[in-house]
């Protein structure tokens, strides 16, 4: 069955039931996944998956169900669940349903060139890429990961209060882990893209860097265990500000899980720290016009000349802190709950240089990659004790890598102490926490930094 004809039966049906409002929530997935091992494929996914969720209010609570089959029998199920649910809903603050914004946004995050790429061609630019890894230098031994995801999306809002609105987004991704030995040493390199334009994945250049990542890492020596100067580079600096973007959320806020709480016009980082969600970011992974709600999105400032000046809102979350939602109401699928999420999340890059940021070190550490943000991390109190791999530096130069470390401090510390902010903004992959985030590298005062 089509979906505007499943949702009209829905609707006519959930009115029948004693449903005042009524809405719609369909999303559509394709996947591609590949990984690759010594020319040959170790992996290979094709997948589709789509389904709808329903909402509605009856007897003055929200209920809601879902299902993946769009026919008759689910519109009678979807209806009775979530009556069910209804009766079952103790919330305090029962939320309508959204008749749409003013506005929206004239944005496109669907690249039709990409959707042209075939399978094949995916497959041969990552053994094209394996190629030439194993060329760039005979101390490559293998990869620990060698994988190309590829995805489109599709989602749409339908209610009774008149909203309608629909959205397509694709995007393709690499990520690879070079292995390289050089006596008993053995070291690893990461390389991480994603973008909407397949023709920016240039083999040479990904081999370059994945290789080159990982040499730089042989012949690691052991520095005094101290308080140092730390340039967090900025997969680094990304890793660490998603593992602590709940603190800038209401719904983290209003369950006492955030100190930043009642600090809104308050300084809480340095006058040059700009952080914003950018919604309409080219290759963000998070673009997207409305939000989980239909709420229209915009780019805004969460912090400013250091000052906090907004948290994230959707409408529940708004309604309770008597202002606007900010359109970051999010659910992660169509059978997911709404909560609060960043859009594309970064800290706003300036012109210096990864090198300028190095030569202004007299003694300091470069953090490259952090481990261990699952369980060495607390986003309430700000804590961390996380290990790390990186660099020394010394008169402004870099001498050599540093065995395994653990750097220590606290992150709303951090926000205080950061001396420079660098220009090479990136955005970094984690499963701790919802949204695309991402940073420029940072030089930050000092941390506690302990070598093995």
């Amino acid at each position: 069955m089509r979906i505007h004809e499943f949702q009209e039966k829905l609707f006519i049906l959930g009115e029948q039931h004693g449903f005042m409002d009524l809405e719609l929530h369909y999303e559509k997935e394709e996947k591609f996944k590949c990984s690759l091992f010594k020319g040959e494929i170790d992996s290979y996914v094709s997948s589709e998956i789509a389904g709808v969720s329903f909402r509605g209010v009856i007897n003055g609570k929200m209920g809601s169900a879902y299902t993946e089959r769009l026919d008759e029998d689910s519109i009678e199920f979807l209806i009775e669940n979530a009556k069910e649910n209804a009766e079952l809903n103790e919330d305090p603050i029962q939320t309508d349903l959204f008749k749409g914004s003013n506005t929206y946004p004239e944005e496109c995050f669907y690249s039709n060139e990409l959707a042209k790429v075939t399978i094949p061609e995916k497959i041969a630019l990552l053994k094209e890429i394996e190629s030439c890894i194993y060329a760039y230098d005979e101390r490559v031994t293998g990869t620990n990961y060698f994988t190309l995801e590829s995805g489109e999306t599709e989602r749409a809002i339908i209610n009774s209060k008149g909203l309608s609105l629909q959205e397509r987004q694709n995007h393709i991704g690499i990520i690879i882990s070079v292995v390289v030995k050089q006596g008993e040493e053995i070291k690893t390199g990461l390389y991480i893209n994603v973008s909407r334009d397949f023709s920016s994945f240039v083999s040479e250049q990904i081999a370059k860097q994945a290789v080159e990542e990982a040499l730089s890492q042989l012949n690691a020596r052991s520095v005094e265990s101290k308080r140092y100067p730390v340039i967090l580079r900025n997969q680094a600096a990304g890793s660490l500000l998603q593992t602590f973007s709940p603190i800038f959320s209401a719904e983290s806020v209003q369950k006492g899980r955030s100190l930043l709480k009642d600090k809104e016009g308050e300084t809480i980082a340095v006058p040059f720290l700009h952080i914003e969600d950018d919604p309409f970011l080219e290759n963000g992974l998070f673009s997207k016009t409305f939000d989980s709600e239909g709420v229209a999105t915009t780019k805004k400032a969460i912090v400013k000349d250091g000052k906090l000046v907004t948290f994230l809102h959707n409408r529940k979350t708004a309604e309770e802190a008597k202002v606007k939602s900010t359109g970051n109401a999010y659910k992660s699928s169509y059978k997911g709950s709404l909560n609060v999420s960043p859009t594309n999340f970064y800290i706003v890059p300036t012109d210096k240089s990864f090198d300028e940021l190095i030569s202004s070190v007299e003694e300091g550490i470069i953090v490259t990659n952090l481990e261990g943000l699952h369980s060495g991390a607390d986003s309430v109190s700000g804590n961390f004790s996380l290990a790390a791999k990186g660099y020394f530096v010394k008169n402004g130069k870099v001498q050599y890598a540093v065995k395994q470390m653990t750097i220590a401090g606290n992150f709303f510390e951090l926000l205080n102490n950061i001396e420079q902010i660098g220009s090479d903004l990136d955005f970094s992959f984690s499963f701790v926490a919802p949204g695309y985030i991402g940073s420029p590298s940072l030089l930050v005062k000092e941390l506690a930094v302990t070598v093995e």
